[in-house]
């Protein structure tokens, strides 16, 4: 009965963050963090099914790699926009 809940969790945590995603967001550091949240769940949930099938967790270390570049790098845009357009509003600079 514990195993299901811990699915349920995971599974919770992945669509709650996506909902996050997708909302009419106005500030870029909401995203930001709305896909740091997703991450985050998605290695709770290799974690653990990693540790079910006692499996080696290197692969666990290369997705922690990509999921810092991917935060570092959103970062980086960030602050770039900041610097450019005087905010993180989505309204105060164009799409294209």
């Amino acid at each position: 009965m514990l195993i299901y809940s811990i699915w349920f969790l995971f599974i919770y945590m992945f669509f709650i963050g996506n909902l996050i995603f997708v909302s009419k967001n106005k500030h870029l550091l909401i995203v930001l963090l709305s896909l740091e949240f997703i991450v985050l769940s998605i290695f709770f949930f290799f974690l653990v099914l990693l540790m079910f099938k006692d499996y080696d967790m290197h692969m666990l270390v290369v997705f922690l790699v990509f999921s810092v570049c991917e935060g570092s790098l959103g970062l980086s845009i960030l602050v770039s926009m900041i610097r450019s357009h005087g905010n993180d509003y989505f309204q105060s600079f164009s799409m294209l």
